[in-house]
C-alpha cells in the first residue's frame, strides 16, 4: 500500500483509461488532471461517452486499471490488493445510485444497516447507528417499511442512509436525482448539501442535469474523456 503526502482528499495525475473491443482500443479518459478538497461537492457532466461514469467508479474504487494514479486521502487505489481494496471501499467510500439498488426483502433500516455486517459491530449497534441515519434523512417513521412501500424520493433517502452509515469521507453518486420528479429531486439534492455544509463529506456526483448540477460547489466538464472546464455553478 502506497502512501503519498499530504494531498487533497482526491488527487488525480495522468489519469488514462481505454477499452479493446476485438481489436480496436478505444480511449475513454485522456490525461485527466483533478483535485478534490475535503468536504468539496463536485457536479461531474458531459454527454453520453463523455467518461464521467468510468471516472467516478475509477475514484470510488470499483476499476482500478488505466494508467496514470487516482489518490483517495493519501492512498493510491491501484497498489491495493482485492482483499485491501473492498476493505477500503467499505472504510472510506458511501455509494448512492440512480435507481437506488435497495434489497427489496429487507426494510428500511435492514437495508441501512446492511453495509455494517461487514464491521463486526453487534447487531444492537447496528440497528441503533441505521435508526440514526434514517432519522437523520427524515425517515425514522418508516423504518420498518419495504421498499415498494416507500415512494421514489424516500427510496433515494434510505439509500443516502445507507451510503453514511459506515461514515464515509467521501460519497460518490451517479445520477441521484435521475428518478425522481423534479421536487423530489431537489430535496435529496438539500440534503446532499447538507451532508457536505453539516457533516463535512466529501461528494462526487455525476449528472446530466445542469440545474442538479448547480447545487454542487464545482462542475467539471468532461468531453471524449478529456477534461475541458471547470467552474463554480
Amino acid at each position: 500500500m502506497h502512501r503519498l503526502g499530504r494531498e487533497p482528499l482526491i488527487r488525480i495525475r495522468g489519469l488514462s483509461k481505454a477499452y479493446r473491443r476485438g481489436e480496436q482500443i478505444i480511449p475513454v479518459l485522456r490525461g485527466i488532471e483533478l483535485d478534490v478538497m475535503a468536504g468539496e461537492f463536485v457536479a461531474l457532466m458531459g454527454p453520453s461517452g463523455s467518461g464521467k461514469s468510468t471516472l467516478l467508479n475509477l475514484i470510488a474504487g470499483i476499476d482500478t486499471s488505466g494508467d496514470g494514479t487516482i489518490a483517495i486521502d493519501g492512498i493510491v487505489v491501484s497498489t491495493l490488493t482485492e482483499t485491501e481494496l473492498a476493505d477500503w471501499r467499505a472504510a472510506n467510500i458511501g455509494f448512492i445510485f440512480q435507481f437506488y439498488n435497495l434489497i427489496p426483502v429487507l426494510n428500511a433500516v435492514e437495508n441501512v444497516e446492511l453495509p455494517l455486517l461487514l464491521t463486526g459491530l453487534p447487531a444492537r449497534e447496528r440497528m441503533q447507528r441505521a435508526g440514526a441515519l434514517l432519522d437523520l434523512v427524515g425517515l425514522g417513521d418508516r423504518a420498518d417499511h419495504f421498499p415498494n412501500e416507500l415512494s421514489g424520493g424516500q427510496q433515494q433517502r434510505v439509500a443516502i442512509a445507507r451510503a453514511l452509515v459506515t461514515d464515509p469521507r467521501l460519497i460518490v453518486a451517479d445520477e441521484p436525482t435521475g428518478d425522481l420528479d423534479r421536487a423530489t429531486g431537489e430535496e435529496v439534492l438539500a440534503l446532499l448539501e447538507q451532508l457536505t455544509r453539516d457533516m463535512g463529506k466529501t461528494i462526487v456526483m455525476v449528472t446530466h442535469d445542469p440545474k442538479a448540477a448547480a447545487r454542487a460547489q464545482r462542475i467539471v466538464h468532461l468531453e471524449k474523456g478529456v477534461l475541458v472546464a471547470e467552474a463554480p455553478p
